[in-house]
């Protein structure tokens, strides 16, 4: 198997929310279309009249929930997800009718959310999250289009699309079991093998990495923070009340430990994940949609445990670690594999970023992450009204609070006496993936989504 040369970067990701798959990776194939069509000739330039975008699959389903349309027309209006001023969605969303003209260079295009068209959700294409942009002329005629796909945490590829060339890894390795072999042979720590990775596949200096980490630690305190000073009702006609605030208040009034420890991580998870919801800067953990889960636990280890910045640090890259052996292997894409690809491969993440934090032994994070996606093996993605906001902003906090108890359940007995593998894990998360049902995939056709409504 190829080995994972995933840069922390990527995986990682700011921007809006409430979806990686539905709003980052759509707004970067809008702004991608409109840099392509300007490479264009002139004389199809020159006849440019209109944009136009048709969404298929999970996009079409859900897609007015997750905010898709107004994330495609910002990235036709050429903005870049890990730019996107807060606010700058729902702004577009609020004026559908509004026109824009698209500078190509020699010529134009006018656009509008009336643009963005949802069509088959059943469809041919090899991933779910698909959408065509087409150039059209005056008469409606398509002078050029493209098809991307968004395959999850914000990543997009299209037709002809080729991985762009990197560097080698210095550490290869495809799965848990490969790293697991070079932190024997070589004596290394798992952000030791990380770090020397991402120098080498990107061309990053040590320092400049380090900086980049502390950012998105920084950035995801502040989802929380701004998250706990959320108040009234989220985004949309499910009116879900923000609950952040109100777990918060709860934990300052309990006085025993364990129930104010977990109120507070509760508090912290429903912070960030409303935060996403509403469609404020957060950063994919490795998604949007499972944006509460790392937030939540390294919130909790620098405010409530009192962990030191490098350990936190070192935990992240931990964590990264499981999120590129699950994407790589599996997905971490909920219109592919179900929430068990979000929520789940988050908690896995979660706990090894706490394990690792603490100061345990590589094998002892490798179970820990084990533990938590094991526990989330078959989790549908059925958000109600194709809203992040249920079961999604509670399903954060459990996989926060798995997270913890699974390093708690770990770290407590001999590593060797785990009986299933983080890479069986994994095995068992993409097979349920492939025989679950696409109604249980993001497209709120069944499930919750479903009962929800019609009981």
């Amino acid at each position: 198997m190829t080995p994972i040369t995933t840069s922390l970067f990527s995986l990682f990701k700011i921007g809006p929310g409430p979806s990686s798959s539905h709003t980052i990776g759509p707004m970067t194939a809008g702004r991608l279309f409109v840099e392509t069509c300007s490479d264009l000739p002139r004389e199809v330039l020159a006849r440019a009249a209109r944009l136009r975008v048709r969404l298929f699959g999970s996009l079409s389903a859900t897609g007015e929930g997750h905010g898709t349309d107004a994330a495609i027309l910002a990235g036709l209006l050429g903005t870049k997800s890990e730019e996107c001023p807060q606010g700058l969605l729902q702004r577009l969303a609020s004026a559908p009718d509004e026109t824009y003209r698209v500078e190509l260079g020699v010529g134009s295009a006018l656009v509008s959310l009336r643009d963005i068209v949802h069509d088959s959700i059943v469809h041919d294409y090899p991933y779910s999250n698909t959408l065509k942009a087409e150039l059209l002329d005056a008469a409606g005629s398509v002078l050029f289009e493209r098809v991307y796909y968004s395959v999850g945490g914000g990543f997009v590829q299209w037709e002809g699309w080729k991985a762009p060339e990197q560097g080698e890894p210095v550490y290869r390795y495809s799965n848990m079991t490969e790293l697991r072999s070079i932190i024997r042979e070589r004596g290394l720590n798992i952000y030791e093998i990380m770090l020397a990775n991402e120098m080498a596949v990107t061309g990053a200096s040590r320092p400049r990495i380090i900086d980049g980490l502390n950012e998105i630690l920084a950035r995801m305190e502040d989802s929380v923070r701004h998250g706990l000073d959320g108040s009234g009702c989220l985004p949309g006609p499910l009116k879900v009340e923000r609950k952040a605030h109100m777990l918060r208040q709860r934990s300052n009034a309990l006085n025993a430990a364990p129930g104010k420890f977990l109120a507070s991580l509760n508090a912290y998870a429903f912070a960030a994940s409303e935060e996403n919801a509403s469609g404020g800067v957060i950063v994919t953990a490795p998604t949007c949609g499972s944006a509460g889960v790392m937030p939540a636990l390294v919130y909790a280890m620098r405010h409530d445990m009192h962990v030191g910045d490098r350990a936190i640090r070192e935990g992240f890259l931990a964590a990264a670690a499981v999120g590129f052996i699950a994407k790589h292997n599996a997905s971490i894409a909920g219109a592919e594999v179900g929430c068990q690809g979000e929520v789940g491969v988050a908690s896995a993440m979660g706990a090894a970023m706490l394990t690792d934090a603490l100061g345990n032994p590589s094998r002892y994070v490798e179970n820990a992450a084990e533990v938590a996606l094991e526990h989330h093996l078959g989790i549908t993605c059925d958000p109600v009204g194709g809203f992040v906001q249920i079961p999604c902003i509670e399903r954060n906090a459990m996989g926060a609070v798995k997270a913890f108890n699974a390093s708690l359940i770990s770290t407590a007995v001999k590593p060797e006496s785990q009986r299933v593998s983080l890479d069986a894990a994994i095995a068992a998360m993409a097979e349920t993936g492939r025989e679950m049902s696409s109604k249980f995939k993001e497209t709120s056709m069944g499930g919750l989504a479903v009962s929800m409504v019609t009981c």
